[in-house]
């Protein structure tokens, strides 16, 4: 049973990621785009799809199967290497609640990011995922 649950949890780690990774290249778009009516549109319904229907369930499925593993595997929880990780995690979850605060703000036209700071944004799980690989890969090895 360990194995499906942590298999369900990596499963929607992808999802989540994907749609982290995708989320603020729709803002460069639409920022891009900002002045054309019909593309503002086409965006705004991107970008709302991949948070509400990717992004935030696959979001809060990624703790419940996690803890799920740790409820069958109690061990974990007393390993230095996890609570980094879930620090870094926290920050993902930062991460999604700016996209949300960022996708409300376009949409109401309020453009308070440029092109390139999106670019730029859009970097970040790319990072976060590196640390918590590593972390998690190379576990008590690092702390």
């Amino acid at each position: 049973m360990y194995q499906v649950i942590k298999s369900l949890h990596i499963i929607f780690i992808v999802t989540w990621f994907a749609g982290l990774f995708y989320i603020f290249r729709l803002f460069v778009y639409h920022r891009i785009n900002k002045d054309k009516r019909e593309m503002v549109e086409i965006f705004s319904l991107m970008e709302k799809r991949l948070l509400y229907y990717i992004c935030v369930p696959s979001s809060i499925c990624v703790p419940l199967f996690g803890t799920l593993m740790i409820m069958i595997n109690t061990s974990l929880i007393h390993q230095n290497w996890i609570f980094l990780k879930l620090i870094f995690v926290l920050l993902l979850y930062i991460y999604q609640y700016f996209s949300i605060i960022t996708y409300k703000r376009f949409r109401k036209n309020s453009y308070f990011l440029s092109e390139k700071q999106c670019r730029y944004i859009n970097e970040i799980p790319s990072i976060l995922l590196i640390l918590i690989i590593f972390i998690a890969y190379f576990k008590n090895s690092i702390i």
